[in-house]
């Protein structure tokens, strides 16, 4: 908590995201979630390297101690390092006021763990997040507490925007343009100008103005997504050529490819997306336009649909490189990359349209071999059975492969 410290891999670039800051640097400027350039110059600190697979550990150990409290139905885990909790039926079990049990509940989760944790209480879940994210967080004793009234005596002035929970840094802008910085100002603000600046999103955002969110823990619970996705993807450690890129979506094209039979599901359609580095005029552009936290430049992508739904890797491999083709500038350097699988559903569900054109032993073979390539991997490894294209200079899989969720796992 006193320790001047940043959780980010330093044998990345001056990019790279710092996954936690400490309470004393954050106090002293340093912005949460920020990159290591952003860190000033000249501040003495510890760059801790992130250990994602210890960190799952320990956050799976503290959502068996809140199973212990309540029961999952009542739990909603938001993040690995967060979750809403309805304790309404609590209450009385416990005899307890919804702060009360917040408090046993963290006191349970250090003496246990030694991990403190920061907690926010409403009548609704968006005034217990904004009471986690705002109140508590600079709460001597980390606990914030909000109601409709509270809120908007404590925060309707409060700046700036992105401190809100949903309000980006583009929705911050384009309310600013509208000359409206706080949320005091939303909720009485015109509506019309806001709706023809954001589309329906705008109904959430004047609800949270004034503090209401009509969605409950019931309403998640019962969710059901219509359709499912699986996607592969990655922000370079430099901006590659054309032809390198093209080498690292083959990789992502395999990893999604070889998910998909993993999970014994198959797909409909293929989405390719790159975002292009910035070229040093769109830097200066961006800059003369106060936004220096603008990383990303401009974009292109396709979508490739199957005749029916499949796992098939040469087929996922094909249309990848076909929409990556056609689509992506040979001009332009690549920053960002996505490969996003569509319309996913069992690879046996009901219904699927059937290829009368398709070449059934060759699928099969084919799901054989994938198969085995995933029995290897899983026993001995990610790493343990590679193609050529991995071993190429500019192939990143190997090294995603040592990492979780795009991080350091901290079992090299």
């Amino acid at each position: 908590m006193t320790t001047d410290l940043v959780v980010a891999d330093p044998t990345r670039t001056q990019k790279t995201i710092c996954l936690a800051v400490s309470p004393s640097l954050k106090s002293k400027g340093v912005r949460n979630r920020c990159r290591v350039f952003e860190i000033p110059e000249g501040m003495r600190y510890i760059m801790a390297k992130p250990r994602m697979a210890r960190y799952i550990e320990v956050s799976a150990q503290i959502y068996g101690i809140y199973l212990e409290w309540m029961s999952k139905d009542d739990i909603h885990v938001y993040s690995i390092d967060e979750a809403f909790f309805d304790v309404t039926p609590y209450l009385v079990l416990y005899g307890m006021s919804a702060r009360e049990l917040g408090e046993r509940i963290r006191e349970d989760v250090v003496r246990r763990t030694g991990i403190p944790a920061t907690c926010g209480v409403g009548p609704n879940l968006y005034l217990a997040k904004v009471a986690l994210d705002i109140t508590a967080k600079h709460s001597e004793d980390f606990f914030g507490e909000l109601t409709e009234q509270t809120y908007k005596v404590q925060l309707w002035n409060h700046r700036p925007l992105t401190d809100f929970w949903r309000v980006g840094p583009g929705t911050q802008r384009r309310l600013a343009e509208l000359g409206i910085h706080t949320m005091g100002e939303l909720a009485l603000a015109p509506t019309e100008p806001i709706f023809k600046a954001l589309g329906v999103d705008a109904e959430i955002l004047i609800d949270h103005a004034w503090g209401i969110e009509p969605v409950e823990m019931r309403h998640i619970k019962a969710y059901r997504p219509q359709t499912h996705c699986l996607t592969n993807a990655q922000v370079l450690a430099r901006d590659y050529t054309f032809d390198e890129a093209r080498t690292v979506i083959k990789e992502m094209a395999d990893a999604v490819a070889l998910e998909l039979v993993e999970k014994r599901k198959a797909a409909s359609s293929v989405v390719v997306w790159v975002a292009y580095g910035l070229t040093s005029e769109e830097r200066a552009a961006m800059r003369e336009e106060g936004n220096v936290r603008y990383w990303g430049g401009p974009s292109d992508g396709g979508t490739s649909r199957f005749v029916c739904p499949t796992s098939s890797r040469s087929q996922i491999l094909l249309a990848v490189l076909r929409s990556y083709d056609v689509h992506v500038s040979h001009e332009r350097l690549v920053h960002r990359l996505s490969v996003t699988l569509d319309g996913v559903v069992d690879d046996d569900a009901k219904g699927i349209q059937m290829d009368l054109f398709a070449d059934v032993q060759a699928q099969e073979r084919e799901r054989r071999r994938q198969n085995a390539v995933s029995a290897v991997k899983q026993k001995f490894g990610k790493n343990a059975l590679l193609k050529g294209v991995d071993l190429l200079p500019e192939a990143t899989a190997r090294e995603r492969n040592r990492q979780i969720g795009g991080h350091a796992s901290g079992d090299e």
